[in-house]
């Protein structure tokens, strides 16, 4: 496997043809004078872009009307100069060439609509094509004539791959002659999933036609957990996850924690931009660059900060010093972040894998899976998230958000866990059987089904109630009803007086609790199980509620919280991992802080000529947090304490069993180095 590098740019170049004189201005000194300055180590050019356009001469396809000369060997050629590799890119889902010149290529609804992001021509956009079509002919032509035009680049990425359930003329005679019925929206969906893994086999063959090992990556915005079948297609991965273009900052670490999992290297991709991709004049702070960066480290990967050259070809100044403020301190933070392994003992089971189909519309991920995630990340708890194919042996402790009920197959491997000394943490419906509302659990208490009442309220027991609040808080969904006959009860619920209806409601929102508790309880904890009778996970993702996070990591801190690798006085918006390099002897604590802040706010933007605006995750200032304490519980006996890339030693002190560090001050990210 070709190990990936750490400073990557993605160079997005879409033009459109109606723009003349392409790349008049790259200038071969500019170009590698701007990289070099800005500490990059690889960036992906293009061969073809969206609009359908080559960038170098081609006998497949068209070369840009605006260029007259082989911009991508001029650019790789300059690059591999100054030890600078080059991915080749090509568009593949959409290619409004293709589609202009064969419009029964695109993809079709069952309503006899056009799919994709623009349905109509007279909206400016790109246009989806049918992998089942004879596009997929001319798309393996493309990749092949680039291959074997440049030999030489560095890897292949091919962008927008997705194949919606599709009715064009060649889907509706393959259905029928593979036995699929265009009728039944199931078959339709499995003809799709038939088609993708088309595109992935004869893509990739293409793209491998004269070097077997060249780097291929299949992008498609988002890794989904569980699509194993598609891995074999790939030479490693890179995580689109432009926080302010729509995935926000919690994604990234969510998406990491799966795909580390995984035997392919990986890298995260954020962007220059202020909003997301083509965005021209657009930039965010250096300081948040400096940020996604560091998380980047943290979850164990490589860093790619996507940018769009502008049609002249000349690099933008003010961007590349945005990206070597960040990439100045990622080239001193390498040693510590290559070869490493997550030391996590808690991990998600990942709803998306276990429960495929789970996934709401327009969301990335179950929201139960979203919240977990979340929570832990602001709890500083360091997690993985699992697949069914993966080993719980690495794992003290699993978490089952909220509508991940317990399969037979599932069962035999949880019985196993818990019988080696693993600890469950489950909620709302993950303690039931997959096809049977029971238990799928001995736990001391009795269990009544889901509650006609809702919302209820909690009113948590004293160790596990919110700092601020000791009366009932609300759940804004419903709970099991449980009632706990030995050990630990989390609190008490409340129902409220009756479901807001039209025949009876009260005032704004929701029913009042009534004074006396209802008799059942919020949830339980045994000596190997926590369970929680709401859906907390997914109300969390939903709303945010501070007295709830409280509540929820207050039970599971005290469930889990000695065992816990990490510990640390951080804020909630601070981030802790632990990664493990064996070659290297060490554990390596990343602590980060960000505060973030929302910014803009929904607006319709007349013309159609930039996008509609809307609220916007900003990152401006870095500021410092004092006073920050961490421990770190590892089985190895530690020798050395170092901050690193700063090469100081700390005392080595340990307490309990953990080895404690104090920093007086931390700014953005430190590398906390246990040396054993």
């Amino acid at each position: 496997m070709k190990e990936l590098r750490f400073r990557q740019v993605h160079l997005d170049f879409h033009t459109s043809p109606h723009i003349p004189s392409i790349g008049t201005k790259f200038d071969k000194k500019q170009w590698q004078d701007t990289l070099k300055k800005a500490h990059v180590d690889s960036i992906t050019c293009f061969s073809s872009c969206h609009h359908g356009w080559s960038y170098h001469p081609t006998q497949v396809g068209k070369m840009h009307p605006g260029l007259n000369f082989n911009l991508l060997r001029a650019q790789m050629d300059a690059c591999h100069e100054i030890n600078v590799n080059v991915p080749i890119y090509l568009t593949g889902g959409v290619n409004n060439l293709a589609a202009e010149e064969h419009p029964e290529w695109r993809e079709i609804t069952a309503e006899g609509k056009l799919a994709g992001w623009v349905s109509s021509p007279l909206e400016p956009g790109f246009r989806k094509l049918c992998f089942n079509t004879p596009y997929l002919d001319y798309l393996c032509r493309m990749i092949e004539e680039a291959v074997h035009l440049f030999p030489d680049a560095n890897g292949v990425f091919i962008d927008i791959i997705s194949q919606s359930p599709c009715c064009c003329k060649w889907c509706m005679e393959d259905m029928a002659k593979e036995g699929y019925d265009p009728l039944n929206p199931e078959d339709r969906k499995q003809f799709s999933r038939r088609t993708l893994l088309k595109y992935y086999q004869r893509t990739t063959a293409a793209a491998r036609s004269l070097a077997p090992d060249m780097p291929v990556f299949h992008n498609s915005g988002n890794v989904t957990a569980g699509n194993r079948d598609i891995l074999p297609y790939f030479s490693h991965l890179e995580l689109e996850s432009l926080p302010t273009g729509g995935w926000g900052y919690d994604h990234y670490p969510m998406s990491a924690a799966y795909c580390r999992k995984l035997d392919l290297d990986f890298l995260g991709m954020t962007g220059k931009f202020h909003t997301t991709w083509g965005e021209f004049g657009g930039f965010k702070h250096p300081n948040a660059l400096r940020y996604e960066c560091a998380a980047m480290l943290a979850q164990g990967s490589k860093c790619s900060i996507g940018d769009q050259l502008h049609p002249s070809g000349n690099l933008d100044e003010s961007t590349y010093e945005l990206i070597g403020a960040a990439y100045s301190e990622v080239e001193q933070k390498e040693p510590w972040c290559g070869h490493v392994r997550s030391a996590a003992n808690v991990a998600i089971l990942s709803n998306t894998a276990f429960n495929p189909g789970s996934t709401p519309e327009g969301a990335w991920a179950p929201y139960g899976e979203v919240g977990a995630s979340r929570l832990l990340l602001e709890s500083h708890i360091h997690f993985d998230a699992l697949d069914q194919e993966m080993s719980f042996d690495p794992y003290q402790f699993l978490i089952l958000a909220d509508d991940l009920r317990i399969s037979p197959e599932l069962k035999t491997r949880l019985d196993a866990f818990l019988a080696r000394g693993g600890k469950l943490i489950l909620s709302g419906a993950s303690i039931l059987r997959k096809d049977e509302d029971v238990p799928a659990f001995d736990l001391p208490c009795e269990y009544a089904g889901v509650n006609p009442l809702f919302p209820g309220y909690i009113k948590a027991a004293p160790e596990f109630a919110p700092d601020f609040v000791k009366t009932p808080f609300v759940m804004y969904q419903p709970s099991h009803r449980i009632k706990v006959k030995s050990g630990t009860s989390l609190g008490e619920i409340y129902d409220p007086y009756f479901n807001r209806t039209y025949a009876h409601f009260s005032s704004h929102q929701h029913t009042p609790y009534q004074p006396d508790p209802s008799g059942y309880d919020a949830g339980v904890m045994t000596d190997n199980i926590l369970y929680f009778a709401h859906p907390v996970f997914g109300l969390y993702a939903g709303y945010g509620n501070v007295a709830l996070k409280q509540f929820v990591a207050k039970a599971i801190l005290a469930f889990a919280g000695r065992e816990l690798p990490v510990h640390t006085n951080l804020p909630s918006q601070g981030r802790a991992t632990l990664m493990k390099q064996e070659d290297e002897k060490r554990y390596v604590l990343h602590l980060l802080y960000v505060n973030t802040i929302n910014r803009g706010s929904k607006m319709e933007m007349s013309g159609g000529n930039v996008r509609n605006a809307t609220t916007i995750e900003v990152i401006e200032e870095l500021n410092p947090v004092d006073n920050i304490t961490a421990s770190v519980k590892v089985p190895e006996t530690i020798r050395r304490i170092t901050l690193e890339p700063q090469g100081i030693e700390l005392p080595v002190q340990q307490t309990d069993g953990r080895y404690e560090v104090k920093l007086d001050r931390l700014t953005c990210h430190q590398m906390v180095v246990f040396h054993y």
